[in-house]
């Protein structure tokens, strides 16, 4: 990641991740989510490009199910986050991290 702090606030304080200790001495951070883990790492790499800005969901993403697409879509408001809604109809929705990485969050 580009910003270790910003990248921290989002994973951590926008979707809501659980920070985990790790014993590496270089920047970064691990957040759990249920079995898995995401390590963010300190880097000022270029961010990756979105090639489909209008739709983001048909560029490379993770995606995450939520019990409760309304109340992650508050969270992502309240944070002033730019998001898409899924064109599908699936109730699911986009967001880009501060590095421009993709995230799809759908209800499960």
């Amino acid at each position: 990641v580009s910003d270790l702090e910003k990248s921290e606030h989002f994973y951590g304080t926008v979707l809501g991740l659980q920070k985990i200790d790790r014993v590496l001495k270089f920047p970064g951070a691990w957040y759990e989510l249920k079995s898995f883990q995401i390590h963010l790492i300190a880097d000022s790499a270029q961010a990756p490009e979105v090639q489909q800005d209008q739709k983001w969901g048909r560029n490379r993403h993770l995606a995450f199910s939520v019990a409760n697409l309304e109340a992650a879509k508050q969270q992502l408001i309240a944070h002033h986050c730019e998001f898409q809604l899924s064109a599908s109809g699936r109730a699911a929705l986009f967001v880009k991290d501060p590095d421009n990485n993709v995230i799809e969050l759908g209800e499960a």
